[in-house]
């Protein structure tokens, strides 16, 4: 994958007449539409960063709102000696910076400001302390791990002149146009199109061929599935990636995302946790955070996909949030629509599990409960649930104490929306802090084995058009994600359409990957607590151990080994 890196001094005003430049992180939709507005004719060849150069010189500053699709880029105006910078709405592409009196110095990883002789090096100790209570990982869309430098907000812009620096949000999340009185047909095949027409979009490529994640729920499934449709109808065929268990061993997702492969008819490649020997040596290879070798399962698709050439993979990351039902249930309650409610919430728990009357009684209580009541309570079980993962985690409690650790439980719930709203505000201001990290994530991992992620969920237009959808299709009989799996009616299996639950074997990948190195000799009590030092809690960090040697439970001496190699 491509990045971009550079470096804008305004004093340094050139002594001959120079043009612009532009560096340019970007894969840009819907380019037809936006040359047409330009006056480029249709044949005419023009990349990425042509088309971002002319959005700026038609529209000035307001050229983001032109720009559809993942960009970061940064363009030095020579009229006025200014630089100007943007990343895209929702953070698919990363933009880092480093700013000091008139210098700014940028770049698409964090780790390359860091060479520029100017730049001091200095770790976030704060952001340790958000690895090591994984929750904060969520806490702003700004800081790093290291002093000083700073990720750009997505759908925010940089600009740096002789006024100094200065950044603003062009774009934030809001409800789509009102699309009016639809039918639940209408809203299924109006889905279908803006779909398949993202899909379309991120399918194109001029580095390399693009394939797809396949996971074994309805989110990748169904960006395989049509994906699949698409390049068929050209004469192409599709290249998946899925990390699996062996036929022998009983898995649920094993079984579905081959029953996916088979009833789309392509045999796929499927990575199983023994594969690990064989990637091993570039798992935590060129990570550049330590949050992203929480994924190795990630990092291992990647790499076994760059091994075959592949450019991009496309995934269905933001399937969760685009088309999580929020509050649905306690409206129709508050709304006094009781048949209804109580028919939904009693079918809910029958696919996540759980208990109908407990449910019963969270939402009752959401609906009914005064907003002046709830707003007493809140900051009172926000703060025993920060606790909760504080004391779940090894910190040391002194180190805590001096990043002010509850502090920075506080930020990061008020990153998340409480305030009622309407249900379409609701949902669309829940996409940007639920996706950002988890995106930036993707995209590093991708970055560090030469490859790009795409998400077709999160294309402006199919963000538009599910920001209208009303709850009912959203959630339906007690099934989350309702018109996904009547718009994959005939495109994915049954078993897939309507399996229970959310199996995930992930996980799996970091614990086979710590017993090689345990076993090699490279992983050992002593030398975590030798190199992690006053970072964390010996005590917590020995019964963490015990239970990873005796029980397998692997997931915080995997966080630990992994910020011990970082």
């Amino acid at each position: 994958m491509s990045g971009i890196c550079g470096a804008f001094n305004f004093e340094d005003r050139p002594e001959a007449e120079v043009g612009y430049t532009v560096w340019a992180d970007a894969r840009l939709d819907y380019r037809e539409e936006l040359k047409g507005a330009l006056g480029i004719a249709p044949g005419e060849t023009a990349s990425d960063a042509d088309l971002i150069l002319a959005a700026y010189q038609k529209w000035g500053e307001a050229c983001v709102d032109h720009l559809l699709g993942d960009f970061a880029f940064a363009i030095h105006d020579p009229r006025s000696n200014k630089l100007f910078c943007a990343r895209d709405h929702f953070g698919l592409r990363p933009f880092y910076y480093h700013f000091s009196k008139s210098r700014l110095v940028f770049a698409s990883d964090a780790r390359l400001i860091l060479c520029d002789q100017h730049v001091p090096f200095a770790i976030n100790e704060a952001r340790i302390a958000d690895f090591l209570v994984p929750e904060l990982e969520w806490i702003d869309y700004t800081s790093t791990f290291y002093e000083d430098i700073y990720r750009l907000t997505p759908g925010h812009a940089l600009v740096m002149d002789e006024s100094g620096l200065r950044i603003s949000e062009y774009w934030q999340p809001e409800p789509g146009p009102d699309l009016g009185p639809m039918s639940d047909e209408d809203w299924r095949d109006g889905f279908l199109e803006v779909f398949t027409r993202a899909i379309d979009e991120r399918l194109r490529s001029t580095h390399g061929p693009t394939g797809t994640m396949l996971s074994g729920g309805m989110d990748s499934g169904s960006v395989s599935a049509v994906a699949n449709g698409l390049l068929r109808d050209r004469g192409e065929s599709l290249r998946t990636w899925s990390v699996v268990q062996n036929e022998s061993v009983e898995c649920d997702e094993s079984r579905r995302i081959r029953a996916s492969l088979q009833h789309i008819g392509i045999a796929g490649a499927t990575i199983e946790p023994g594969a690990i020997a064989d990637l091993d040596g570039q798992l935590v290879e060129s990570i550049e955070e330590p949050f992203d070798a929480e994924y190795l399962f990630l990092k291992a698709i990647y790499v076994s996909a760059a091994r075959e050439g592949m450019h991009a993979l496309l995934d269905g990351g933001g399937g969760d949030v685009l088309f999580n039902e929020g509050s649905y249930l306690t409206r129709l309650l508050r709304q006094g629509r009781l048949p209804t409610a109580f028919h939904e919430l009693r079918k809910g728990p029958q696919f996540w599990g759980g208990s109908v009357p407990k449910e019963v009684l969270r939402c009752s209580a959401a609906a009914l409960v005064p907003e002046f009541a709830k707003s007493r309570v809140r900051p009172y079980r926000l703060r025993s649930t920060g606790r909760g993962f504080i004391e779940a985690s090894i910190i040391h409690p002194e180190f805590a104490r001096s990043v002010d650790i509850e502090s920075r439980c506080k930020q990061m719930f008020d990153m998340f929306p409480m305030d009622r709203t309407s249900y379409e505000q609701e949902r669309i201001r829940k996409i940007r802090p639920n996706v950002t990290a988890g995106r930036e994530r993707y995209a590093r991992l991708a970055a560090s084995a030469g490859m790009e992620a795409r998400d077709p969920f999160l294309d402006r237009r199919v963000v538009d058009f599910c920001s209208r959808l009303p709850g009912r299709m959203l959630f339906r009989d007690g099934w989350p994600k309702w018109i996904l799996r009547e718009a994959m009616s005939g495109l994915l299996p049954d078993e897939v359409r309507w399996g229970l639950g959310k199996p995930h074997i992930g996980w799996m990948y970091n614990q086979v990957f710590l017993r090689r190195r345990l076993d090699v000799g490279e992983l050992g009590i002593e030398q975590l607590g030798d190199t992690l030092g006053s970072f964390v809690d010996s005590g917590r960090l020995r019964h963490a151990w015990q239970d990873f040697v005796t029980t397998g439970d692997s997931e915080i001496i995997h966080s630990a080994y992994i910020l011990s190699l970082w």
